[in-house]
């Protein structure tokens, strides 16, 4: 896919790549839970992962800031279609379900159209799936990478391109050495702006049932009696 990326404003996109692929091996894909952000730190503001919710549609979970400034919005819970003009729609969502079920990795060429307060802007995507924590395939990590005046918001993209790649196991991936900066025994490394914004859904940490209305002197075993 590096070779559909290769322009410098886009190296984000390498760079999330690279981590995938890093992490995945000679395996499918990688599970959910092993992504770090501290891996991306770099592209971090380009990242998002998406949740599989029905066929061909999929919502973000987490996202960079550079989407919520292309669309002028929080865009968590959103469907990763808000990016797309509804003419390019129907294409992403195939290409979600390419992604999970061949599986396969997917790169696209996008382009917003000139308009008031809009100048012409182009984009690219990729898209690499993920398991879950109970095994299935239904989490993408993807990034989204806009080079140019951004103009006002929302922008919205045409699919001008897109290339399906299927995955293959058994191949072992190229092993990536990062340079990592020295950390004082007993200290936590220290993480960018952005990777402590995202820290905290990347984890995706469960929250225990609390009750709203908990009841201290409730008494464990109470006796109903009826004489109907």
């Amino acid at each position: 896919m590096t070779q559909h990326i290769s322009n410098t404003g886009f190296a984000p996109l390498a760079q999330v790549e690279a981590y995938w692929e890093a992490l995945r091996g000679s395996r499918l894909m990688p599970n959910r839970a092993e992504i770090d952000p501290r891996g991306i730190e770099q592209a971090l503001e380009y990242s998002f992962i998406v949740e599989r919710i029905a066929p061909g549609i999929a919502r973000l979970r987490i996202a960079g800031s550079h989407l919520s400034d292309l669309m002028g919005m929080e865009v968590r819970g959103m469907p990763l279609t808000s990016f797309i003009t509804p003419g390019s729609r129907r294409q992403i969502s195939d290409i979600l379900e390419e992604v999970f079920e061949t599986p396969a990795t997917c790169s696209l060429q996008l382009h917003s159209a000139k308009g008031a307060g809009l100048p012409p802007l182009d984009a690219r995507m990729i898209l690499m799936p993920l398991k879950s924590d109970l095994g299935d395939v239904s989490r993408i990590l993807g990034a989204l990478v806009s080079v140019g005046e951004m103009g006002r918001s929302p922008r919205r993209f045409d699919v001008t391109q897109s290339a399906l790649r299927p995955i293959v196991s058994g191949t072992e991936a190229p092993v990536i050495k990062r340079s990592q900066p020295a950390v004082e025994p007993g200290k936590k490394p220290t993480l960018s702006p952005e990777a402590q914004k995202l820290q905290a859904g990347f984890n995706e940490q469960s929250v225990p049932f609390r009750s709203e209305t908990p009841r201290k002197d409730a008494p464990y075993l109470r006796l109903v009696k009826s004489d109907d």
